[in-house]
């Protein structure tokens, strides 16, 4: 079976790769800044390592992507070429459109590691005490093994721990994993939320007062849900 459409169209040029499962993903973290194969995988946890081998082969064969090898081991870095950074403003449309328009979530799409990649992006570091500061997320219901997680800020530094990362929790954050990526996406407000005891707070006073301003929430938050669904009813009640 062929793989292409057999069209000289150039939207149909453009699909045959960009239509491809995982691809645009992997050029949206590519064009983010991340650089090494461990790196993208990070903030895609559910891609398998052959597929994202695979697909980036197929990228740097297409002229998208440029593999680097790193002078100090056999291991390679991985970055976007003019016409990967060409592709910068459509992926970020394509997330747009789908804050307005894409399915509802399922439960199947509750993936927190992801959501700890996306936190780990999305910390107003500037607001938060100097020094090591380390938030512990722990959700009910999630729908896989993966119930909490650890964001650790170091001066500015942030990293996403999946596993205990050897420091006593300064901030306990706890809700229901669907609810609060409802909130993350700016279905929910945050305020209320905090308020009606939805995600509760444990830890000093004064961390719980300012922890609403060091999360900076989703990227794709502000843009108003326009899909008729539980979504947008939600986002309507906020």
């Amino acid at each position: 079976m062929k793989r292409g459409y057999g069209q000289y169209c150039p939207l149909a040029l453009a699909s045959e790769l960009l239509g491809q499962r995982w691809t645009v993903l992997v050029i949206s973290r590519v064009v983010d800044g991340c650089t090494t194969f461990s790196e993208i995988r990070r903030g895609l946890p559910r891609i398998s390592p052959s597929m994202l081998s695979r697909r980036l082969v197929e990228l740097e064969d297409a002229g998208i992507i440029r593999r680097r090898k790193r002078t100090d081991r056999s291991t390679y870095t991985y970055h976007p070429t003019a016409a990967g950074k060409d592709l910068e403003d459509i992926i970020e449309k394509m997330a747009i459109w789908g804050q307005h328009w894409a399915r509802d979530m399922s439960m199947d799409d509750l993936d927190s590691a992801f959501l700890a990649w996306s936190m780990h992006l999305r910390l107003n570091t500037d607001a938060m005490p100097p020094g090591r500061t380390v938030l512990e997320f722990d959700f009910a219901n999630p729908p896989e093994e993966n119930e909490r997680f650890w964001l650790v800020n170091e001066d500015g530094h942030v990293d996403m721990c999946l596993k205990h990362p050897g420091f006593e929790t300064d901030l306990l954050v706890e809700s229901n994993l669907r609810r609060f990526v409802e909130t993350w996406r700016g279905f929910r407000d945050l305020g209320e939320e905090l308020r009606s005891g939805q995600i509760t707070l444990t830890g000093p006073r004064q961390l719980k007062r300012a922890f609403p301003a060091w999360l900076l929430l989703s990227t794709f938050a502000p843009y108003a849900r326009k899909r008729p669904g539980l979504e947008r009813q939600l986002a309507g009640r906020c």
